[in-house]
């Protein structure tokens, strides 16, 4: 088993650490929060008082921060992972970040003698409390394979998509196909709501047919309920829906429903919504309806 560092211990950080702990490696972890660290220790981990401690006897440094200049802190510096981490040390960047930072980092990460992995993940809070997160891996296939005890630890689909960057691609295409999913799904349900239908039970046949999804049974439920106690927060599909529109802006591809949905998205986080789960987007589509 591996001596794995994880810096960021949120919401999905924290499950994370603490799978690789019962799968047997040892975890050191960091956070910016002392109550995270301590939650942790008593699952068996370690914490550390920086991220240079946290990484300095690592096999494995897994990083699960929200943004690109989040990961850009954390790995650069005098205290930062590069500077402090062994030579040959894998590091995995689980947060969700720009391409073009992506495989800028990488190239910074080999050039300190660190093998770097971008492995986005998606399934929310609750594919991390349950390991069975989907991980889009971007990098060097030999680097990939060194990793597979740590990330089976904590997913289920672990897929090898390319070189650098190629993860944090892909999962922007992950992040927009759930938007505009989470959005039709408010709208039909907002439309079922006002057609005074039995929605459970709407729900649970169109769930079984070609309308079924992973959106739909993870969120359709939340909306019903106008549960939106967060798994994954708005403010952070925000910024990814920026990097998708941003990326297919240079690629010199139209993504118009995902332009609208990123608008949208927008909207709701600026009305003071984007500690909500992305479920609550149907907030947006309730306001728009006229409806509750």
């Amino acid at each position: 088993m591996s001596n794995v560092a994880v810096i960021g211990l949120g919401i999905m950080g924290l499950p994370m650490a603490i799978n690789l702990v019962k799968a047997g490696h040892t975890v050191t972890g960091f956070n910016r929060s002392q109550d995270k660290i301590d939650k942790l220790v008593s699952e068996g981990g370690k914490g550390a008082t920086s991220i240079a401690d946290a990484v300095k006897d690592a096999d494995v440094v897994i990083t699960m921060v929200p943004d690109s200049p989040d990961v850009e802190g954390v790995v650069g510096g005098q205290d930062g992972v590069f500077a402090n981490a062994k030579q040959g040390t894998l590091w995995i960047d689980a947060s969700s970040i720009r391409p073009d930072v992506a495989k800028r980092l990488s190239d910074e990460a080999r050039e300190a003698g660190v093998r770097p992995l971008d492995a986005p993940v998606s399934g929310g809070e609750q594919g991390a409390i349950d390991a069975v997160l989907s991980i889009m891996v971007g990098g060097d296939k030999e680097d990939f394979d060194a990793a597979s005890d740590v990330l089976n630890a904590v997913g289920k689909t672990i897929v090898h998509v390319g070189p650098s960057g190629s993860g944090q691609t892909v999962k922007a295409a992950n992040q927009l196909i759930v938007a505009v999913n989470i959005e039709v799904l408010g709208e039909a349900i907002a439309f079922l709501e006002a057609y005074g239908v039995d929605t459970d039970a709407a729900l649970k046949v169109l769930g079984g047919g070609l309308a079924g999804s992973k959106v739909l049974d993870q969120k359709g439920q939340k909306m019903l309920d106008r549960n939106f106690d967060p798994g994954f927060r708005l403010a952070l599909h925000h910024k990814d829906l920026g990097i998708v529109t941003s990326a297919a802006r240079e690629a010199n591809v139209a993504v118009p429903l995902g332009a609208v949905v990123a608008q949208l998205v927008a909207a709701t986080v600026n009305q003071g919504d984007g500690a909500l789960d992305h479920s609550g987007l149907f907030k947006q589509v309730l306001q728009l309806s006229g409806r509750k």
